[in-house]
């Protein structure tokens, strides 16, 4: 690859040196590089910071429930924007609280900032209240970890955890010790440098590797992820030149029109069976910005190329062919040039769409099951119905989110929001939230397991007190749904896994939202639709059927 430049110069002006407050600097190098709000709970650590915000009109601080929530908001935030999410806690279990919601920054690159108050400086390494080294904490999840030391060091600390946390989509953190915040420094805030990433230019001869693979496959396969996205078009046009079946992760979904006649649907538990039918007999494999298979779904004795913009995801946890750096916007148009020409197997190509047809039809009619309580498919079905085109969808982990991605059809308009290698409970909350906030004029719907809800339940009430019209809807089936299944297929006692759940909607009702009750698929798509036609906060509680999750092949390790 070759990277075009051009040479551009462009005078900045610095503001000159003056004093001002660690906690003014603080908030000052933030508002520098966008930020417009910080997630979090009070602490006594940072009132200083506290008042610096409120003086500030450029940041708002949005108070939740549980340090948990704050993070996970700030990693939705980054998820969503690719902007820099920044979350707020106190030391000792301000900072404890907080490590969940950064683990799924952590595993999914996003680029978030915690900022975390430290016992006062005489204090730090004593026996003092709520100490602990956070840099110890913290480390195993932040590419940066530092404590200030100096008011003379804000800057460059902070200037440094924010780069670091956007140029490499990393989880960074600062600690300030409690009496610094108010301390004096007179070292003017950085502005986010322009960046000119130059055009990226594909040499053929540098993809003749990959395009004679391409050229050799009999039952080639695309397996596509959230990297591809850009590139959508060329996606299709990859696959229509080589006569191969697509095949696209969960954070891809939406990616390419459902009604492409090579989409084959997903892998693992969630996944076509069809799928990894056709994938078994690949001899080709293409994975498109595609970096996770689930274990179990590689294929043995293939030939694998993978295509990714970071060197460092290629064949990470597989074994890999060849490797094209590079974003898939520029390569795959690339490739289609190349195989101009090139003639499918019109064989495979119709297996492929039979494998495509076996599916659609298995989708259709686990979509269609109607009763009480409701079939989790049918319900993913009329969500898919009720959510808008361009809707934010956020997606719990759990029995249901297998659900939605055997199920759902997302359009190219909409963003699905998940927790994708941590897959924590609790996200969905949290991440609707975050999301609302940040582009207001979408609609943005959750989907939370009762198990889930429980984990957050508190922070309803924040979603009614900065009036955010999320659409809150609960697979209630009183239990740990996924780990049941488990149970039940390893034929394991079943302890543990029951809810005793309380009245969601009068919950939702105290906390300031409006609620809705489904106990029947007959009546869904019609309260479906009432609730999301309201202006404000909603929770629609489904009592939902406990089905066993279809086993797909071959069986996860």
């Amino acid at each position: 690859m070759v990277q075009d430049t051009k040479n551009q110069s462009q005078t900045h002006k610095l503001p000159v040196n003056q004093i001002s407050t660690v906690a003014d600097t603080i908030v000052e190098q933030l508002a520098a590089y966008g930020v417009q709000r910080i997630y979090g709970v009070l602490g006594d650590t940072f009132l200083d910071l506290m008042d610096a915000i409120d003086r500030s009109k450029q940041i708002e601080f949005i108070a939740v429930k549980h340090e948990s929530t704050a993070a996970f908001m700030a990693s939705a935030e980054a998820k969503l924007t690719r902007r820099l999410g920044v979350c707020l806690a106190q030391s000792g279990p301000g900072i404890a609280n907080l490590l969940n919601g950064l683990g799924d920054a952590y595993m999914d690159k996003a680029p978030v900032l915690a900022i975390t108050g430290q016992v006062p400086t005489n204090k730090i390494g004593t026996d003092a209240k709520q100490y602990i080294d956070q840099q110890v904490l913290i480390q195993p999840l932040a590419a940066y970890s530092a404590q200030l030391s100096s008011p003379q060091a804000t800057v460059d600390l902070f200037a440094k955890a924010i780069q670091t946390a956007l140029q490499w989509s990393k989880v960074t953190h600062i600690s300030v010790p409690k009496d610094l915040f108010a301390m004096q420094q007179t070292k003017p805030v950085r502005t986010s440098p322009q960046l000119i990433a130059g055009e990226m230019q594909v040499d053929p001869t540098e993809i003749e590797q990959a395009v004679a693979i391409l050229k050799q496959a009999q039952r080639p396969v695309v397996v596509a992820g959230v990297g591809s996205k850009p590139a959508a078009a060329h996606l299709t046009a990859l696959c229509d030149a080589l006569g191969a079946g697509l095949i696209l992760s969960m954070g891809a979904r939406g990616t390419v029109d459902e009604s492409y006649p090579n989409l084959l649907g997903g892998l693992g538990k969630a996944g076509s069976p069809q799928a990894s039918h056709v994938l078994k007999k690949a001899d080709v494999v293409l994975l498109a910005g595609d970096m996770w298979w689930p274990e179990g779904y590689v294929p043995e004795n293939t030939r694998i190329v993978q295509i990714d913009v970071q060197g460092a995801n290629i064949g990470s946890a597989f074994q890999v062919e060849l490797g094209v750096i590079g974003s898939t916007e520029k390569v795959l148009p690339a490739l289609v040039q190349n195989l101009q020409g090139h003639k499918p197997d019109p064989q495979w190509l119709q297996e492929v769409r039979q494998a495509r047809q076996q599916w659609n039809a298995t989708v259709e009619s686990e979509a269609s099951t109607e009763g009480s309580p409701v079939h989790p498919a049918r319900l993913v079905r009329g969500l898919q119905r009720a959510a808008a085109q361009d809707a934010v969808i956020c997606v719990d982990t759990g029995d249901h989110t297998v659900w939605f991605n055997r199920i759902f059809q997302a359009q190219p308009e909409q963003d699905v929001l998940f927790s994708g290698q941590w897959r924590s409970m609790g996200f969905a909350l949290p991440a609707a939230m975050a999301a609302q906030l940040a582009q207001p004029k979408r609609q943005v719907v959750a989907l939370i397991g009762d198990g889930c809800l429980g984990m957050s339940l508190a922070d309803l009430s924040t979603a009614a007190r900065y009036d955010l019209p999320v659409k809150l809807v609960i697979v209630n089936n009183g239990q740990l749904q996924m780990e049941t299944d488990r149970q039940i297929v390893g034929r394991h006692s079943r302890i543990g896994s029951e809810l005793t759940n309380p009245d969601f909607v009068k919950i939702a009702e105290a906390c300031g939202l409006a609620g809705f009750k489904v106990t029947d698929s007959s009546e869904l798509d019609q309260i479906l639709s009432q609730a999301f036609s309201l202006p404000g906060p909603v929770l629609v509680d489904v009592s939902t059927d406990a089905v066993v999750f279809p086993v797909t092949e071959p069986k996860e390790a």
